[in-house]
């Protein structure tokens, strides 16, 4: 049974052993110009619709803290898997998942030549963590460098040569992953947020100290509450828009909750009692420590999170950029692909993941 197709169930398989087996299990995989469905046993349940000239399979892979990552694993048709090729990671918004926007982001960049992979977090999707819908900073960073790890060990990717997109909450996951993983060779973010800095200032204004030790008693209420027995708490997007509902709650909705983004495993919930991890993310903080290695920054310059983006250029060192879509909002770069700047991604990872 192919560790690409199926989840470890032996618990005395260590880590390292594992990649060997994913990589032994790559390389003697099929991967040549065959159909799609002979590369995926399964039912397409993207919410894009599938290329044909990209083929995809699922895939299978521990992070340091044993968490199993389940991802989705595109490339193309027409690889040369006698080379090495650049490949990317795409990590999605906090409370999606890969059949969403990191998909599609992964999908077409194989289209463009890419080895990609979008996964799910851990604690969400078909990724292993229990409880499920925990929000973990330190996870969710590790989840990036665990895909370096995977992609490393696939016979036809060049380790010298592995980027990562991340997308919304993602971006600021991604940067901090590429602060402390070197192996990480150019980063870009789109719509970016970052979590740590929603939680402990929106829009530049922090909040008070009082402000702040009462949500952290809250979280810490809630803890006891749940320890005792009590059912857990979520935080999830409304399932119908009420008449005072804000915009940017209606924005979100407008994606996860209708026909144009909605998945069965993307329930937006997160445990409330998590959110206390968040008042001390700071990816920003040190975010210049990536130089020399490039970033890229990409936002709708309508975009009610575009601070995020700004806020991380000025502090981030050369090789950067600030990349602005022209009347684009936040949720338009999930999956408006006419808007989305796929050759500003394309030449970017050219040019800073050449052989």
């Amino acid at each position: 049974m192919n560790e690409m197709e199926q989840p470890q169930k032996n618990s005395g398989i260590d880590r390292r052993m594992l990649l060997q087996l994913s990589g032994a299990g790559l390389a003697a995989a099929t991967f040549a110009a065959t159909p799609a469905s002979a590369q995926y046993m399964g039912t397409w349940d993207k919410v894009f619709p599938q290329s044909d000239s990209v083929d995809h399979r699922k895939v299978r892979y521990t992070n340091l803290l044993g968490i199993e990552l389940v991802a989705d694993m595109y490339m193309p048709r027409d690889l040369d898997t006698t080379q090495r090729h650049a490949a990317l990671i795409v990590g999605h918004p906090y409370g999606g998942v890969k059949e969403q926007t990191a998909g599609l982001y992964a999908q077409t960049m194989a289209e463009r030549g890419f080895v990609t992979i979008a996964h799910d977090a851990s604690f969400n999707g078909e990724s292993g963590g229990q409880p499920h819908f925990i929000s973990s900073p330190e996870a969710t960073v590790e989840d990036f460098s665990a895909g370096v790890d995977f992609l490393g060990h696939v016979p036809f990717v060049d380790r010298e040569r592995i980027g990562v997109i991340g997308v919304c909450a993602s971006g600021g996951y991604s940067l901090a992953a590429a602060q402390i993983d070197p192996r990480i060779k150019a980063v870009a973010t789109v719509s970016m947020y970052d979590m740590g800095g929603a939680k402990w200032a929106w829009n530049g204004q922090p909040l008070s100290d009082e402000a702040r030790i009462q949500t952290l008693s809250e979280i810490g209420a809630q803890r006891w509450a749940e320890a005792d027995g009590d059912p857990v708490r979520y935080g999830a997007l409304p399932e119908v828009l009420a008449e005072d509902t804000d915009p940017i709650t209606r924005e979100f909705f407008d994606y996860y909750r209708t026909p144009r983004g909605a998945h069965p495993r993307a329930t937006t919930a997160m445990a409330v009692s998590g959110d206390a991890s968040y008042l001390h993310f700071r990816p920003f903080d040190h975010v210049d420590m990536i130089s020399p290695r490039p970033v890229l920054l990409i936002a709708g310059e309508n975009a009610h999170s575009l601070f995020f983006s700004e806020q991380a250029y000025q502090r981030a060192a050369e090789p950067k950029e600030l990349y602005l879509v022209p009347e684009a909002g936040h949720v338009d770069l999930y999956d408006k692909v006419g808007i989305i700047p796929w050759d500003k991604l394309q030449s970017f990872f050219d040019d800073n993941l050449s052989a």
